[in-house]
């Protein structure tokens, strides 16, 4: 530990503030299972790839692997730089007193959220309250604003990123599988092509995001990890064209191939027809463009109720069915590899501010960095499966029903552009949140279909959530630090 200075806590309340800091971190981790492992899943529930319980017993193995396995060894004290660690020289109580704090106010802020439903970010619920009692302690000038800015910028960055990434991706497969007139077909030729992409990039991000603590030693190339992870896609691409092989296309039934093919091209003409008129709108006037508009308006109920029939499984015979039946698996195994991931980095957000609180109260000196131990990693492992097995429904409902509409393709097209995303901007060392990829990914997905596809009031709460999770972390931290530090001091 880098001594700052070398004032002892009180040993008669060091034992009471050590269990303080194991039961705070578990109650911060337990919201971080209850809301951001909730995004993660939420895709695979919603669009039925998964049940509740089954999703809770993957994201709850995966995460918690992620956590012990694959978590950081040492965690920056003062959490991403928010504050100037030497402001708290002299000071190790109120130090940990702060810490405390701001466990136990991005842990209520986050139970608030969970709670309503709304998916925020656990980082910056936590930068927030470290925001909040440095602010405090030290005044507004011991803030680095250009940090905050930065993590304020990723409100932006995270959901078009991953918004237009998943909005390319779903039209890609409603072009070339969907509406083709054969689309089992379609499926076969191309699902190797997506498992290759989908390995390759969910490798990249186990490297870069889900094993980085690990690799510290070894310097890898960016070149060599896209080639460990163009070999690891190209094998799953190899079984996949065995696997789907297996597919049986001639069993399906004639007539609800035939008609499936149908609506598939239905939607697409009307598609094009709500081009073409909304074209002859803009040039037309007086009671041509009335007219118009009413057809405009007729089309586009047909488009809508043949859009949604065409990409729905009508029956377990049928060709759509068997499409989305490839993509479950799909999605299922994409959802996992961004549980690990999440599992490996956000379980810092309880851990480190618990080893920094632990490891100062130990030491009786306020550093910059503190080592963590197995048990801390095992204990936020186990809080983030019991809160998401406990209350992650909520938020799960949320993402997975109530922004827009998911069926396995769609799922799956937005879990890959957020696992795309988090590779992207680790390359280009972009400021993102899981939570906002992962919602961003999900929007992009319902406006391939159209505005109207969007449950528009959700969107708001949802956007008004994140903007509030740092002031609220802040008020709630300033709020629990002036408790603690009355108590403590």
């Amino acid at each position: 530990m880098d001594p700052i200075t070398a004032n002892i806590i009180d040993p008669s309340i060091a034992n009471t503030l050590m269990f303080l800091a194991v039961i705070f971190g578990f109650y911060m981790a337990w919201n971080i299972g209850a809301n951001d492992v909730a995004n993660a899943m939420a895709t695979s529930v919603g669009s039925g790839a998964l049940t509740l319980r089954r999703a809770v017993i993957i994201a709850a193995v995966l995460e918690f692997a992620g956590a012990y396995f694959a978590g950081a060894s040492v965690s920056n004290t003062i959490r991403k730089g928010i504050v100037d660690p030497d402001v708290f020289a002299g000071e190790p109580t109120l130090f940990v007193c702060g810490m405390l704090a701001s466990l136990l106010a991005a842990g209520t802020w986050l139970f608030i959220a969970s709670y309503f439903g709304w998916p925020v970010s656990t980082t910056h619920s936590i930068v927030g309250a470290i925001l909040g009692f440095g602010a405090v302690y030290a005044g507004i000038q011991a803030i680095y604003w250009g940090k905050v800015g930065t993590i304020a910028a990723s409100w932006v960055v995270s959901p078009v990123l991953s918004g237009t990434i998943s909005y390319f991706i779903f039209n890609f497969i409603m072009r070339k599988i969907f509406h083709n007139p054969r689309p089992v077909e379609a499926a076969r030729r191309f699902t190797p092509y997506i498992v290759f992409i989908v390995f390759t990039i969910l490798s990249m991000v186990l490297v870069m995001k889900g094993l980085k603590h690990r690799l510290k030693g070894v310097d890898l190339a960016l070149w060599e990890a896209l080639l460990i992870a163009g070999g690891i896609g190209l094998i799953a691409a190899i079984i996949s064209v065995f696997l789907v092989r297996r597919i049986d296309v001639e069993d399906a039934d004639g007539e609800a191939e035939e008609n499936d093919a149908r609506q598939l091209y239905l939607s697409r003409a009307l598609h094009r027809a709500r081009k073409h008129l909304g074209r002859a709108k803009s040039m037309s006037s007086g009671n041509v463009e009335d007219e118009v508009q009413q057809m405009l308006n007729k089309v586009e109920m047909l488009s809508a109720s043949m859009e949604q029939e065409s990409t729905s499984p009508s029956s377990p015979r049928s060709s759509v069915w068997k499409v989305e039946r490839i993509f479950i698996y799909l999605q299922v195994i994409s959802a996992g590899f961004v549980a690990f991931a999440h599992g490996s980095n956000d379980v810092a957000n309880a851990i480190g501010p618990m080893a920094a609180a632990w490891e100062t109260i130990k030491e009786g000196v306020v550093g910059t960095k503190a080592p963590v131990s197995g048990w801390f990693l095992a204990l936020g492992g186990i809080a983030i499966a019991i809160g998401l097995a406990t209350w992650g429904w909520r938020v799960m409902k949320t993402v997975g029903k109530k922004i827009t509409e998911l069926t396995p393709t769609r799922g799956f097209s937005a879990e890959f552009g957020a696992a795309t995303t988090i590779v992207l901007a680790s390359w280009l060392a972009l400021p993102i949140s899981t939570t906002h990829t992962l919602v961003g990914a999900v929007l992009g997905v319902g406006l391939a279909r159209g505005i109207g596809a969007l449950n528009l009031r959700t969107v708001r709460d949802v956007a008004v959530s994140w903007i509030v999770t740092i002031p609220a972390g802040a008020g709630l931290a300033i709020l629990f630090y002036y408790v603690l530090a009355g108590i403590f001091t």
